[in-house]
């Protein structure tokens, strides 16, 4: 027979409360089911040699301790006896036990108690074994018989058969685990015996081997010398004689175990090694299944496969296996249906036990197997989880916090587009407005610079008048003439160069930021000026820096608020008799910044109106709209200075315009050589 399917229960035994452990693993095995019941896990079992013995006390004990039992028990059990046909700890039996468990469903006022026998095959067995294991049964359950009885395994299921009729004829049994060709070939079953066959097909697995390994040339099989060792060595000897034309095939069978050991270490390439285990070596050492594949992997030159779900893990590819668990769990469904009052015949029932590919990652990784032949229906083991699967709630978190980020980001760069279009349009508006302020300083100083122009403009043509009178004296008086074509040139430059300063603070011209020195820029200012100075009998005192004050920015632009601030100073000193008309503009240099000092000896500017002056349109004259000082303010704070007013400490007001040198600026880090280069042409 193939390995057994269920597993006896690894959960203590409720007569453990009452018998030496070693003794209720061989007696009495009841655990209680029901919706608030969990298992409870037992000890190991103990060996297996004194059987009839133990048994026989077990049953002395368990007649004399029945009496302790809780006399004012209320809740009665449904007692289900489950047959296994080897040892409780095999792992196919505990995996079979873990879905039975979990699949039985019982009501909580008759909770089911399963009651775990075994006949411990195959260590034995014959017909005086199983008489006196049946007259036990007999014995043990005659007081409580069975609600149901679950056969795990083909021994089992035959025990089952043969003793029924003296044990529990009417008790329907449930089988688990057993080859649908085995109950094929038993005599029909009868109506009250049910269960779901499985298909140990071993084809499918040697099939997955021959596609993962396409250079297969030889199958290697291995079996054991124990009974069910033999029958299943029947079995794949009939099955894998249709692969003798694809792949030589070579049974190594009941060998003892350390020459199957060498013979699997020396295969070399183009083998594959196939083994359902082994109970028995050859030299009668005994084994569980999945401990021998074990051994057997470890010393294997060519990848292993085989056809349990237990084998998963012990150094096997893989293979098409059935799940044990999946075994228990329909036995346990068919043992809920029966106990809520179904008739046997009235279930229906799945045809087989599905199958499903089974492989382990880590032998994939060390045979060199292609994933992607993997089918994607296949269950994978022992495969390192991906950083979402490891760490799914962090990765989730690290996500929408990146995504978050992302969001605010992108908020953030169209708050600073939509702030930037802003400011571009503030800078256009501004410059709209300078513009308009250096349009309205131009009407104002029409008259005296149409005077300024006008000087040299009667000069040159005193000059031309004078010269043609020379010429037609008919002398020769050349040189006079060189002296008059000289104040013509002078004359000449001296207009145009008024013209050209006009015209370039009228222009209108988009903001510039480059290198320029303020001392010009005051010089420049006190030119275009000095006839509206001369034209209000002004005393225009222009003291330039002794050294060059190089700063960055709209050289026109720091004009028009010297030029406004030159003008306001006039205005408050037209008053005054002439011979107190001053006006000073000074510059003083500090260590970060350039200051400019506009100062007047006027009355001064009242303490009530000093923090309102740079406002819009706030305005002490009584013709004025309120906007040069505002516009001078904007002009200067965009330069990175300030623009302040005070009153004198004798008389007058005094304004203060404070700018940063080129060293202290952005743009002079980011243009260095270009301000250098300034330096040396200033």
């Amino acid at each position: 027979m193939r390995q057994p399917t269920v597993a006896s229960a690894t959960r203590r035994p409720l007569c453990g409360r009452f018998f030496p452990d070693w003794i209720a693993t061989t007696a009495l095995r009841p655990v209680v089911l029901a919706s608030h019941v969990k298992p409870r896990r037992s000890w190991p079992v103990s060996s297996f040699p004194r059987w009839l013995a133990v048994n026989a006390l077990a049953a002395v004990l368990a007649a004399t301790a029945a009496p302790a039992a809780p006399a004012a028990a209320t809740v009665e059990t449904t007692p289900v006896l489950v047959l296994y046909s080897n040892g409780r700890l095999l792992p196919a039996n505990v995996a079979g036990d873990r879905g039975l468990h979990e699949a039985i469903r019982a009501p909580e006022d008759h909770p089911v108690a399963l009651c775990y026998e075994f006949l411990d095959s195959p260590r034995f067995g014959g017909p005086d074994f199983e008489r006196v294991f049946a007259e036990y049964l007999r014995g043990k359950y005659a007081a409580r018989p069975p609600a149901v009885i679950v056969a795990l395994s083909q021994e089992s299921l035959n025990f089952v058969l043969r003793y029924r009729a003296e044990l529990f004829p009417r008790v329907p049994v449930v089988h688990a685990g057993i080859d649908r060709r085995i109950l094929a070939s038993l005599a029909p079953l009868p109506a009250d015996v049910i269960g779901v066959p499985v298909d140990y097909a071993i084809s499918p697995t040697i099939e997955l081997a021959l596609r993962w390994q396409p250079r297969t040339r030889r199958l290697v099989v291995v079996t054991g010398a124990a009974e069910p060792d033999r029958v299943l060595e029947s079995q794949l000897r009939t099955e894998l004689a249709t692969l003798r034309n694809r792949v030589e095939v070579e049974f190594l069978a009941a060998l003892p175990m350390h020459d199957v050991l060498t013979r699997l270490a020396n295969l070399g390439r183009g083998a594959v090694v196939f083994s359902p285990g082994m109970f028995q070596d050859g030299e009668g050492r005994v084994f569980t299944p999945a401990k021998s594949v074990e051994v057997m992997a470890a010393s294997s030159s060519a990848p292993m496969y085989g056809f349990y779900t237990t084998f998963i893990g012990t150094g096997i590819v893989g293979g098409s296996m059935p799940s044990f668990e999946a075994m228990g769990r329909e036995a346990g469904n068919i043992v809920s249906e029966l106990l809520a009052g179904a008739e046997p015949g009235s279930l229906r029932l799945p045809e087989v036990v599905p199958q499903a590919v089974n492989v382990d990652w880590r032998q994939l990784r060390r045979w060199g197997i292609d994933e992607r032949a993997i089918p994607a229906d296949a269950i994978v083991h022992f495969k390192p989880p991906t950083l979402l699967e490891a760490h799914r709630n962090e990765v989730i978190a690290a996500v929408v916090v990146f995504v978050l980020q992302g969001a605010l980001i992108i908020l953030l760069l169209a708050e600073r587009r939509r702030r930037r279009f802003a400011e571009l349009a503030k800078e256009a508006q501004r410059a709209e407005l300078a513009h308009a302020s250096r349009l309205a300083i131009a009407g104002e100083l029409t008259s005296s610079l149409a005077h300024e122009i006008n000087q040299p403009l009667g000069a040159i043509l005193s000059n031309a008048d004078a010269a043609e009178l020379i010429l037609e004296s008919g002398g020769d008086r050349r040189d006079e003439l060189r002296s008059i074509l000289a104040d013509i040139r002078r004359d000449d430059v001296r207009a145009s160069e008024v013209i050209r300063r006009l015209r370039t603070l009228l222009a209108r011209h988009e903001v510039e930021r480059r290198p320029f020195d303020l001392g010009e820029a005051v010089h420049d200012v006190g030119v275009i000026l000095a006839s509206e100075a001369r034209r209000r009998l002004v005393a225009l005192d222009i003291r330039p820096p002794t050294e060059r004050l190089p700063l960055v920015g709209d050289h026109v632009q720091i004009q028009q608020v010297l030029i406004n601030l030159v003008l306001n100073a006039m205005d408050a000193v037209v008053d005054l008799p002439e011979d107190q008309r001053h006006v000073v503009i000074s510059v003083e240099r500090g260590r970060e910044v350039a200051t400019v000092l506009v100062q007047d000896c006027g009355p001064g500017v009242a303490s009530t109106h000093l923090p309102k002056l740079f406002e819009p349109f706030f305005t002490t004259k009584p013709a004025g709209m309120g906007l040069g000082l505002s516009i001078a303010r904007t002009l200067v704070e965009a330069h990175g200075g300030a623009i302040s007013a005070d009153n004198a400490p004798g008389r007058g007001a005094v304004f203060r315009v404070e700018l940063p040198l080129t060293r202290n600026t952005k743009s002079s880090r980011r243009s260095r050589h270009e301000h250098q280069a300034a330096d040396s042409r200033g």
